[in-house]
């Protein structure tokens, strides 16, 4: 008989036990997660301006420069070019978060995919990452008679050769002069940051926010009403 009772106790204490220990591991894990993002996901990034960045620079270090510049948070995006042949460049923004030099999957911010598709043309493609996963822009047509930095249009001369084959990423030691450059633009042009301006290039895919019918700015002729100096003519009877 006494052994009878003693054998629910000892089970029922091994499930407390147990399901106490489950819990502390999942509160280690939330714990984990909660951490395991240290980029300012608040700040908006003008893809536009991105896009065009890298229209215009003259090679990598320009345009990480241009590109933190256009970026308003805190934290330094790094950046890596890579040819992977004579067609086709990748270039990825990155928060080099462990400051390695690399780029992995969750420090993405966005990619540039450019390919050459004919004699003088070529055509880019950009894609936001974690935070900016909504932005996918259209496929951009580029041609050599454009304004174009030397980055872009070398690939459409006819001996071009793959710089890039071996990437170029930005230095971990150049992340302080990229915030001090920084620093300098935005002190002496304020007026410059501006994040009320979003994208218009890109598309916000399943996403409802995206859409912008009816956004209430009309056009010159939408004035509904008397115009305000014919407010005191008065309206004439018509005589058949």
């Amino acid at each position: 008989m006494q052994t009878k009772t003693i054998l629910p106790v000892v089970v029922l204490t091994a499930l407390a036990v147990a399901a106490s220990g489950c819990g502390k591991s999942g509160t280690s894990e939330r714990s984990g997660e909660r951490w395991a993002t240290t980029e300012n996901t608040n700040v908006d990034l003008d893809f536009d301006k991105i896009n065009e960045a890298y229209k215009t620079a003259e090679g990598p270090e320009d345009f990480e420069r241009r590109v933190n510049e256009i970026y308003t948070g805190s934290e330094v995006i790094s950046v890596a070019v890579q040819d992977l042949d004579a067609k086709t460049q990748v270039v990825t923004g990155f928060f080099d978060k462990n400051s390695d030099g690399g780029v992995q999957d969750p420090e993405k911010v966005f990619t540039i995919r450019r390919d050459v598709s004919g004699e003088g043309t070529a055509q880019i493609q950009t894609s936001g990452y974690g935070a900016y996963g909504y932005y996918h822009s259209p496929l951009m047509g580029i041609a050599s008679g454009m304004l174009l930095g030397s980055m872009l249009s070398s690939a459409f001369r006819p001996n071009y050769v793959p710089v890039y084959t071996q990437p170029y990423t930005t230095p971990p030691n150049r992340a302080s002069d990229l915030r001090s450059q920084r620093d300098s633009y935005r002190a002496s042009s304020p007026s410059g940051v501006d994040n009320s301006k979003s994208s218009q290039t890109g598309r916000r895919y399943n996403n409802a926010g995206g859409s912008r019918f009816g956004s209430g700015r009309s056009g010159a002729g939408s004035r509904f009403g008397v115009r305000r100096g014919e407010r005191g003519r008065r309206p004439e009877r018509l005589v058949a």
